[in-house]
């Protein structure tokens, strides 16, 4: 028999802490679950792609209070490292606004935390088999027992625990990574180098930039900023793969 685990049903709050209003509440009930439908092969879901971003205007109060119990907004996620028990919300809450004011979506790789900055890209990895995923934190919880992360639901099947609805787990701050763009071409004619700019943003979902230097008049075609050079290595592979050329990986 599948194990549903136990999910939290947002409700409003009228906690006022230092001026701010405290995130919604998902208090514990059983009514949430997978999908109706399968969606796609969630379990290979590619990793998001770390970049860096402002904190939400919404989501990050200094601190607020929960069921009594007060939390507090780390001012930098810097070096965050726990283990500790995951679960994992879903259907009951897909399309519904999280913390940052963003609409959950069960089919992403994103996250819950109670005092994590948000956004913040964090590695999880389950202690039980040794998967592991990257998720970016963009929500609060959860406020059940101990629990310190609440997964989305592609993210429990990623780490192979939406079956158990629990798992241990460690979860940890990506360190800072240099950035890097890839530039892909080079043209004279700007329709040659708009084509290309629109043929990768969709391969790869990033945002494509041209851009002149004062010493040309080419079109050059570039990709990113993306963090780490192990990310610019797969998205270079990738294009390589797709017959766009091989890009060159810029630092800058």
């Amino acid at each position: 028999m599948k194990v549903v685990p136990l999910r939290f049903l947002a409700v409003a709050c009228a906690l006022f802490l230092v001026g701010c209003v405290a995130p919604s509440v998902r208090v514990p009930e059983t009514s949430d679950g997978p999908p109706l439908a399968p969606h796609g092969d969630l379990a290979n879901l590619p990793d998001p792609v770390p970049r860096k971003e402002p904190k939400s205007r919404s989501g990050n109060p200094p601190s607020y209070t929960v069921f009594g119990k007060t939390y507090h907004v780390m001012d930098s996620a810097a070096g965050y490292r726990e283990e500790g028990q995951a679960s994992w919300y879903g259907r009951k809450f897909h399309g519904r606004k999280t913390s940052s004011g963003e609409p959950f979506d069960m089919f992403q790789l994103t996250a819950a935390h109670r005092s994590l900055p948000i956004p913040t890209y964090v590695r999880v990895t389950n202690l039980g088999n040794g998967r592991t995923t990257l998720v970016r934190v963009n929500d609060r919880g959860p406020f059940y027992g101990e629990r310190i992360i609440d997964l989305s639901y592609a993210g429990a099947v990623k780490l192979g625990f939406a079956q158990q609805g629990t798992a241990w787990v460690r979860v940890e701050v990506l360190e800072d990574a240099p950035e890097f763009y890839l530039q892909a071409g080079a043209f004279r004619e700007l329709n040659a180098a708009d084509a290309l700019k629109a043929a990768l943003g969709e391969l790869t979902g990033l945002p494509a930039h041209i851009v002149q230097v004062s010493h040309d008049d080419l079109f050059r075609v570039r990709l990113g900023p993306v963090v780490g050079r192990p990310e610019a290595l797969r998205l270079q592979a990738l294009i390589v793969a797709a017959k766009y050329g091989r890009p060159l990986i810029l630092d800058r």
